[in-house]
Formats: structure tokens, sequence, C-alpha cells
């Protein structure tokens, strides 16, 4: 508690020099798409043709997606509504059961995210604003953990909330672009959700929500090189079904922050082993997935037919419309030869368009319905900026971009003349 009354010294020097950085997407958090991003798709040669030829059901509720949001929202509306007792306890019994969706994200995790979105949200539209974050919310927050010391679910909530913030401050830049005041602000946030986590650090060997939170803090260690395998070892163990912390662990290996390219590769082929049972070789492309989109450099390294071998494995082992959306917009969107950089050198280009040809599998074998967020998601990259358009304006946006990739794709046999129809027997053309 007494670290925040330093944070508004911090934030009123800090704010100032944030503004002189270019936005970025943080992780741990939803980011959005910039006011100068174009919310419509350009028109397609094919466009004309798309309603008649291609035929594919679009479901603007998928079960994965609505799932993830009705559990994040019951986590938001309990606290709202100050039920931390009843909060705490769905918490735990989700953590202890490892109840997941259906494509392994941890309800407990999702519970724990909606409690802090109001704070959180609120926090980080003022940064982006140029203000300086009031301390209401943390401090309303802290007032809880001091009513439950011993919960350890409502410690997950506010020290989560702290590394939230403590990001929200500093961005994914390297560490010598940023601000003194900025890193100072980020340093103290994550000391303070250090100082939270500690008392339950034998807790966290057998509670994956705290093993999440344990990867999350390791990041502000002096040396979290030597720290990070480890701790996202552990915590992809404790339930190898949730595919993030993989994502996570990749990126994290990347040289900007905490690894090496061979550390990344290591890690990969050390996680695809661990998670065989689950995922076959797709705990190798789970690692490099994110690693591969944000970092040219990580393709030096791969091993593109082990990371073609996981792709089979994934689709064949998971065959949901969630993950086949996905890797057909990571496929088709993120690896497109159009979207390669100019400045790419050979190695870069050979393995994108080696995973790009995944495309074509996807499509014949796996999708039969539109999910418009993740090929939404895809369209805007990396880094979309801070403000995300309307959930409508996403949907419309996800959408177009499917059908005109897919349309590119089949373009020959549309010019002829063909209707390309999806349904739940596959792909059919006429």
């Amino acid at each position: 508690m007494a670290l925040l009354s330093h944070f508004p010294e911090f934030a009123a020097q800090a704010r100032q020099s944030l503004g002189r950085l270019p936005l970025a997407r943080f992780p741990l958090a939803k980011r959005s798409v910039g006011e100068n991003t174009p919310l419509e798709t350009a028109p397609r040669p094919l466009k004309s043709r798309l309603h008649e030829q291609l035929v594919i059901p679009t479901a603007v509720e998928p079960p994965e997606e609505s799932c993830r949001e009705r559990v994040q929202d019951r986590g938001q509306f309990l606290a709202r509504q100050e039920r931390w007792e009843e909060l705490s306890r769905l918490i735990r019994s989700a953590d202890n059961r490892k109840v997941a969706t259906h494509c392994g994200m941890p309800h407990a995790d999702l519970l724990s995210l909606g409690a802090r979105t109001d704070v959180v949200l609120a926090t980080e539209h003022a940064i982006a604003d140029g203000l300086t974050p009031g301390l209401a919310g943390i401090e309303a927050l802290e007032d809880v953990l001091f009513e439950f010391p011993d919960e350890y679910a409502i410690a997950d909530i506010v020290a989560q909330t702290h590394m939230d913030i403590g990001w929200a401050w500093r961005g994914s830049n390297w560490s010598h672009e940023i601000p003194a005041r900025n890193l100072a602000l980020f340093e103290a946030h994550f000391q303070r959700a250090t100082d939270i986590l500690e008392s339950f650090s034998r807790t966290a060997l057998a509670s994956p929500l705290l093993a999440s939170a344990q990867c999350g803090l390791v990041v502000a260690k002096p040396k979290p090189a030597m720290h990070i395998a480890d701790a996202y070892e552990r915590l992809i163990d404790l339930n190898p079904v949730n595919t993030a912390p993989m994502r996570s662990l990749g990126n994290f290996l990347l040289p900007r922050w905490f690894g090496s390219y061979e550390a990344l590769e290591l890690e990969a082929r050390r996680t695809a082993a661990r998670s065989n049972n689950i995922w076959g070789n797709g705990g190798y492309t789970w690692v490099f997935l994110d690693a591969l989109r944000v970092d040219q450099g990580a393709a030096r390294t791969l091993d593109v037919n082990f990371f073609l071998d996981g792709l089979h494995d994934i689709l064949y082992l998971q065959p949901d419309q969630h993950i086949a959306n996905l890797l057909a917009a990571y496929t088709g969107i993120t690896m497109s030869p159009a979207r390669t950089p100019v400045e790419a050198p050979d190695v870069v280009r050979k393995v994108r368009q080696s995973i790009h040809t995944m495309f074509d599998h996807i499509l014949r074998e796996n999708l039969r319905e539109l999910h418009p967020l993740l090929w939404a998601e895809a369209e805007l990259g990396p880094a979309p900026g801070t403000y995300l358009p309307p959930r409508g304006a996403l949907l419309r946006k996800g959408r177009d971009t499917a059908l005109n990739a897919i349309a590119d794709h089949f373009k020959s046999d549309i010019t002829n003349g063909k209707t390309l129809e999806f349904g739940h027997g596959g792909l059919r053309l006429s």
C-alpha cells in the first residue's frame, strides 16, 4: 500500500514522456484499432460475385467466443456488485477443477480478468489520452484485499491489476526507448504485485491461476531470461490444454524481450515433447505462432516441416471451428505473401510461403463456418493501436476479410462459374 503514494508523482512526469512514444500493443490485455486504421476492406475484383458463388455460414456468436465473454462478464458483474466472497469462491472452484472453455481458456483466468476490467480500462484510456490516471480504482481493490487477506483469488485480481497498469505505462518498446519515469511506474506496480503474491508462493505450485500470475511477474525480475522458461514450463504442465501460455512463452523468448532465437527453438521442441499427448507436435507450432507474426528473425531458426506437422496435429486433435478459423486466418492473412514486408530476406519469404500453403488444406478440410472476429484480428495485425471500433464494425471487417481471402484463393474456380459452398460436410464445388 505504501507504494501507492508514489504513483501520482511518477505519473505526472511519465504521462508527458509517454505522449512522445508510439502507441504499442501491450501484452496481457486486448488492444484495439487506431483512429487512422481503415475499417472498410478495400474492394476486390471478385466482390460482386461473392454473394452468388461463395456460400458460407457466419457464426456471429461462436460458442468459444460467447463462452469467454459470458464468464468474463460474470466476473465483471460480481466485482461491480462487490460480491467478493462469491467471486472468490467461483474463481477457486474453477481453478481447482481446471474448468475451461472448449478450446482451453481457463474460467478462473476469465473471471479474474472480468473483475479487473473496469479499473484497467479506465487507466489505459487515461494514459492514451495524455491524462494522469486516478488511483481510486486500484485503491478500492487494495481495500478488498485488506478485507480478504487469505483469499488467493482476490490476491490474484489485485496483483494482476497492478501488472496490467504497469504494462500500460511501460508499453512494449525496448527498455532503452522508455523514459525513466515510465519504467519507474512499471517497476513500482510490479513490485506491489510481487509483494501481494509472495505469501501464496506454495499455492502457486498447484494453482494454474497463480502460476500464470507468477509468469507475469518474471518480466520484472532483474534477470528474467534466467526464469522465463522455468516459470512457463510449470504453468504449461499444470494445464497443457490452454495454449495461451505457449504463445506467450514464444513471444517473450524473442531477443527483443528476454531470450534468443535459439532459446525459442529449444523451448518450442521441449513444449511439443511435454504436451505430445494433447497436441501431438502442435506444442511446437503454438510456441512459434505469435513469434513468427511479430519478428521476421524467428523464421531463421524455424523447422518448417515440424511447424506444419504441428498444424496438422492441432487441426486433427482439436476439430473445432474456433481453431479452424484461427489457423485459417493465420495462414491465409498473417502469413500471406502479399503481407510479407518488401525488405524481408528470402529465407523469411520462403518460410511464410510454406506456412501459407496450409491455407488451402484448412479451407478444404477443416473450415465449416466463419468466425469474423478472428479474421478481423488477423487483418489488424499485432499492433493495432489503442481504441477498438464497435463490435459491429469488427464483425463486418472480419467477414469481408475472410470472404475476400477465400475468393482470391479460389479465383479461377469462381471465374469459371463454380459455386463454393461450405457446410458440415466440408467444402463443395459445384
